[in-house]
């Protein structure tokens, strides 16, 4: 019995660390539609099936948002200066997670369908993807509060319109939103007064 209990209390614990970061599959760089196409077919939709993205295709997805494209560490989205001051937060159905860019890993910051504090549209709370772009402020230009919050939309933006084109090119639906609870969602995601939400963005298959 004593070793049927152990294997036991060590598949539970190897579930809760598994359960901690998720590595991400090497993200596809190649192909797609042409530019142009892509530009003519990008859209927002507010209407999502609850079929989940394979992580296959939300690896790509990181890394067209803001993913490493040159072996000086320069991302697929520019920063002024290079600061690199945003955080892509991510929110599943089973936890919210932080992508870590250089290992291509999602890092959990909190178990659990937390996709009530999405939103306050109804469709983010039942949408398979919900992507929040923070500005870190330790990263973020050295200026006033007016140009460093200016400088992080121009940089969320660029993110964002990414998204956008890859989801035109997957034929996923995808919307950006400001209509957030950025104070109950910075305590989902485990922010600190350093980190601020510039705007998300819902990502999945259309619903018909």
């Amino acid at each position: 019995m004593k070793p049927i209990v152990f294997a036991m209390v060590a598949a539970t614990a190897f579930c809760v660390c598994a359960a901690e970061s998720i590595q991400l599959p090497e993200p596809d760089k190649t192909g797609g539609m042409p530019l142009m196409q892509a530009l003519a077919e990008r859209k927002s939709s507010r209407e999502f099936s609850e079929k989940e993205v394979p992580l296959n295709v939300l690896s790509s997805l990181l890394w067209a948002a803001d993913g490493i494209n040159r072996d000086d560490g320069r991302r697929t989205s520019p920063t002024g200066l290079n600061v690199q001051d945003l955080d892509i937060y991510v929110m599943l159905p089973d936890g919210t997670y932080l992508w870590d860019f250089k290992t291509n890993q999602l890092l959990l910051k909190k178990a659990g369908d937390q996709r009530k504090a999405a939103g306050r549209q109804p469709f983010t709370h039942t949408a398979p993807v919900n992507l929040f772009y923070v500005q870190n402020l330790d990263k973020s230009m050295k200026t006033d509060e007016t140009n460093t919050a200016r400088h992080g939309g121009i940089h969320a933006g660029a993110v964002m319109q990414n998204v956008y084109l890859f989801c035109a090119k997957e034929k996923l639906s995808c919307v950006v939103r400001d209509s957030l609870d950025r104070e109950e969602l910075a305590k989902v995601l485990g922010l600190s007064d350093r980190q601020r939400i510039m705007i998300g963005q819902t990502v999945g298959y259309p619903k018909n």
